[in-house]
């Protein structure tokens, strides 16, 4: 991905790369590349899988869960390449973990392939005694701390850098700090209860854990349940009734959707930091460096709140589509705020601009 450059029509400033500053990186980092090719093929064969193989699991295709991965992990994977070929300083070893991530998360959403193509799960699947899966979860729950850790030390080395300009900076820092919690907030998912499930051949698989966070005081949760009494396991058919395409449960909180929103905030980000540019080839208010950097961490301010908002309501085992009036009045709250806040900066832009064209055509000379 090439570097977010605008012209001096729209930036009113550029970083000046000093002399102890290191030298922009020309070579693209491979194993990067490599992870997103290898995921952008994935999503081909299984948006095929999904037409031509009728087996489902939790009342979707089989194929759906690696057409999932293989897309966030494509469009992650491409935003880190692009990040990892920016000038900054420790980029021996950012380049070293990009590489880990790359060759775990290939290892990883390979076993979640394996498993689709075995009509049986990959997540929490550890009661399987089937050699395959007994082996697969060891490979499988070691790579997923090492894609948590590769991200947090890339975090850790780039958030304090100017690595480009401010808004995209602004937007790569809140970006990466986001998903890091995102990663770290899945690993509750490991503590919402056993599941009795049924793999795409009908068999009965126990999981250790799941997504969906139930009210054991609903009707839908104590149908869940078994004559097994205060131990007994959640049925997941729960979901089956999800959300279209993502599935997300319509009878639960999902801890899904934070982990969905932390890991993609980065992408709206740097998406916003172009329209920004492109807007303000048009509106001049918008010219000022300072001006698309302030908008921007407005919306990584609201990125931060939507996440938040999404892991409340889905650790109070609410659906997304069911909000009560507590999350509703909460929303309403962090628009308004948003609202303010954002018509504050352009306020301040506009009168940075007028004052810039003023002291402008002070110094302009007489003719």
């Amino acid at each position: 991905m090439s570097t977010i450059e605008f012209d001096a029509a729209v930036t009113d400033s550029r970083p000046k790369r000093r002399a102890t500053e290191p030298m922009p990186v020309r070579r693209a980092h491979r194993p990067l590349l490599c992870m997103v090719g290898l995921m952008a093929a994935l999503v081909l064969v299984a948006t095929v899988g999904m037409l031509v193989d009728d087996r489902r699991v939790l009342g979707e295709s089989v194929w759906l869960k690696p057409w999932k991965f293989g897309l966030a992990f494509a469009l992650y994977g491409l935003t880190l390449a692009w990040l990892l070929s920016r000038p900054h300083r420790g980029q021996r070893v950012t380049r070293w973990l990009g590489t880990v991530f790359a060759v775990t998360g290939v290892v990883d959403v390979g076993f979640i392939v394996l498993q689709a193509a075995r009509g049986s799960f990959s997540h929490f699947n550890n009661a399987d005694p089937d050699p395959v899966n007994q082996v697969g979860q060891i490979v499988f729950t070691s790579g997923v701390p090492g894609l948590f850790l590769a991200n947090l030390v890339i975090a850790v080395i780039v958030v304090r850098q100017r690595l480009v300009d401010r808004p995209t900076t602004v937007a790569i820092r809140a970006g990466l700090l986001l998903a890091v919690l995102g990663m770290a907030q899945a690993y509750l998912m490991g503590f919402t209860g056993e599941q009795r499930v049924l793999d795409a051949y009908g068999r009965p698989v126990l999981l250790g854990a799941g997504h969906t966070v139930l009210d054991h005081n609903t009707d839908a949760a104590r149908d869940g349940y078994t004559d097994a009494g205060r131990d007994g396991y959640i049925d997941a058919a729960h979901d089956a009734d999800g959300m279209p395409l993502t599935h997300w449960s319509t009878t639960g909180g999902d801890l899904r959707i934070p982990h969905f929103v932390g890991l993609h905030a980065i992408q709206f980000l740097l998406i916003a930091v172009i329209a920004l540019a492109l807007l303000a080839r048009r509106f001049r208010w918008l010219r000022p460096e300072r001006t698309r950097a302030e908008l921007i961490t407005v919306l990584a301010g609201g990125c931060a709140a939507v996440f938040a908002l999404v892991f409340w309501q889905a650790m109070r085992a609410q659906s997304l589509v069911h909000p009560d009036a507590a999350t509703l009045g909460v929303a309403a709250g962090l628009l308004t705020t948003l609202a303010g806040l954002t018509v504050l900066v352009l306020l301040r832009g506009r009168d940075l601009n007028r004052r810039s064209g003023a002291a402008s055509a002070a110094v302009r000379p007489r003719e």
